[in-house]
């Protein structure tokens, strides 16, 4: 084989990356892999008015279909983004037995099991990479780096846009609407931030991790997930002043033969490594049994960095082609019969800690009535702050921090104190996750 060629459905951001690198790095990527990786085809809605590098325009049609049949091509790299068409494609690859490599986390959340069991019906490899964390070599770490080592936890910064915001919040001072304005000025996020700010985007990736790390199918809409548009400026002054940095999360574990997996914004210790990770960067870390505490930090988005690692999966792909299509990988990291779908935690059985923040009256006996509904409910408090001046009406600030307690009893709780007459009904509530990832 002299040389691999590869088919780019779709030439947007990430496409037009994905073919410069190829371009820009033929001569590595052949000391690499011994021959030539170079585009034969690319298939893009609006081909006749972009161009490519090294690509000849006679090379650029708007058909997917026909770039998949074509025998010149021997990689698909799907880059179109969305679920149904992109699924289609796929499937259609891989049934011609056709390598596919994608940066779709969407299609892979949506579609992924009935797209790991056609990769595995057909033989072939499916490379995906830079569907979770752009830059960051998390799928192939845990498809390949733990495959001796039993997960205990996977926590992530997943979402560059969340973090931007959260980080020039805490830095700044700013409030959310006036942060996320200037984030999309900026173009860290979109005119419709809601796939970002609201918890989706991380959603798919973390049930992507998680599929990998414990061998489970996971459906999206199985979890908990909540954004950060109630993330306000006091909280996080609170929070800095306890100790703490507020981080969209995204969280897999296995608890008591069933998964924990959630997105939400929490209270992260400063010396915890992901509370260290600013502005538009993603970070995963990753506790193994017996490898212990490892963090994967770098870009999450953007076109190089994903670029980077979709081309990482089209050598890959080209190995297995090399190698007369032998050696791989399973998919989804274990083998199809080996693999088992978790129970759910419900949110009702969910611990952690939690901070508070009331508006209370500024009198005595208050927090002991606030105190003696948490007590009712089997919450202990670890920490009480009462800070500034008092409203008009009487009301200061009140934060509590809670030792570990089960939410549901959290939600009854808050449900009770709402309704005392010392408090008004609106609170702010954010989970406190332990460090849990100490190196000391």
């Amino acid at each position: 084989m002299k040389k691999i060629r590869v088919g780019i459905l779709g030439l947007g951001t990430v496409g037009t990356g994905v073919v410069n690198l190829l371009h820009e790095q033929s001569a590595l990527i052949r000391r690499r892999l011994g021959v030539e990786v170079a585009v034969a085809r690319i298939a893009d809605r609006s081909a006749q008015r972009k161009s490519a590098k090294g690509v000849p325009k006679e090379k650029m049609g708007t058909d997917p279909e026909a770039l998949i049949a074509d025998p010149e091509v021997d990689i698909v790299a799907e880059l179109i983004g969305g679920t149904e068409d992109a699924r289609r494609h796929i499937l259609c690859a891989l049934e011609k037995r056709k390598p596919v490599v994608t940066a779709n986390k969407a299609v892979l959340a949506v579609h992924g099991e009935e797209i790991f069991a056609a990769a595995e019906r057909a033989g072939c490899p499916l490379g995906f990479e830079a569907s979770v964390a752009g830059g960051i070599p998390i799928v192939r770490n845990l498809r390949e780096a733990f495959a001796a080592d039993r997960i205990e936890s996977v926590v992530g910064i997943l979402n560059g846009t969340c973090n931007y915001i959260l980080s020039e919040m805490t830095e700044r001072g700013a409030d959310f609407a006036e942060t996320l304005r200037r984030a999309q000025e900026l173009g860290y996020a979109e005119a419709d931030p809601a796939f970002d700010i609201d918890g989706v985007d991380a959603s798919h990736k973390i049930a992507i991790l998680a599929n990998l790390a414990y061998g489970t199918p996971v459906d999206v809409a199985s979890f908990p997930v909540e954004g950060i548009r109630s993330v306000t400026a006091i909280d996080i002054a609170f929070a800095r002043e306890l100790g703490y940095r507020v981080k969209l999360i995204a969280i897999a574990r296995e608890a008591g033969g069933k998964l924990d997996i959630r997105v939400h914004s929490a209270m992260l210790p400063e010396r915890h490594p992901l509370s260290q990770v600013g502005g538009v960067f993603n970070a995963v870390a990753v506790s193994a049994a017996n490898a212990g505490p490892q963090v994967f930090i770098g870009q999450g988005a953007g076109s190089s960095a994903t670029a980077s690692a979709v081309v990482g999966d089209i050598i890959e792909m080209a190995r297995w082609l090399m190698s007369g299509g032998q050696a791989r990988i399973p998919a989804a990291a274990f083998l199809p019969d080996q693999r088992s779908r978790l129970e759910i935690l419900s949110p009702r059985e969910v611990r952690t800690s939690y901070y508070v923040r009331f508006s209370a009256l500024d009198r005595p006996g208050v927090l002991s009535r606030i105190s003696g509904v948490f007590g009712a409910n089997d919450i202990s408090l670890m920490t009480v702050l009462q800070k500034g001046r008092a409203s008009r009406e009487g009301h200061v600030p009140l934060v509590l921090l809670t030792h570990e307690a089960v939410e549901e009893n959290m939600k009854n709780a808050l449900v009770e104190i709402a309704k005392l007459d010392v408090v008004r009904p609106e609170y702010a509530l954010i989970r406190v996750e332990p460090d849990g990832m100490a190196f000391v």
